[in-house]
């Protein structure tokens, strides 16, 4: 199966509907067995988290206790929850082989919690798409952002 820009699209759209609605246990569904989310340092975006510093570096079974940690009344950092609008654009397919498609695209994330000041997130995600089978799963979905100092972006407890 050859993934179009327009397939791709469609997957990251209704990923960020999931997550921006918290429906997080069907955003687990869209990950394959494999999956690893990362968030990566800015000084070394392209380091492999086994050699450098990550923000976030999960494979499947963390994910599924943050989803679980964060859809607790008892997680405080998300309790309420915040609310989310994601924006993604320049998608892009940037290859594929033996069943697993690369694709790339431009994210900007606001975030509204309680009463505090609207957060932006911004940067590029990059993700390893496997697909074979009869719908496409993340293996892999690296988040890159694009801020000097992530100090200045406070708690990032929620997905990006």
């Amino acid at each position: 199966m050859t993934l179009s820009r327009a397939d791709a699209e469609d997957f990251l759209f209704h990923e960020a509907a999931l997550l921006d609605e918290w429906r997080l246990d069907e955003w687990l569904q869209l990950l394959s067995e494999d999956a690893i989310y990362r968030v990566p340092s800015n000084d070394a975006p392209e380091g492999a988290s086994t050699e450098v510093l990550h923000t976030i570096a999960d494979d499947i079974e963390r994910l599924h206790a943050r989803v679980k940690r964060l859809k607790s009344d008892h997680a405080h950092a998300e309790y309420p929850h915040s609310r989310t609008r994601r924006m993604i654009t320049n998608v892009r397919v940037l290859g594929e082989t033996e069943g697993t498609a690369t694709v790339a695209a431009n994210f900007v994330v606001y975030r509204f919690r309680r009463d505090r000041e609207t957060r932006t997130y911004f940067g590029s995600y990059v993700y390893k798409l496997r697909t074979g089978g009869n719908a496409l799963k993340i293996a892999e979905r690296t988040v890159r952002l694009d801020a000097t100092e992530l100090a200045a972006l406070g708690s990032v407890s929620f997905i990006l």
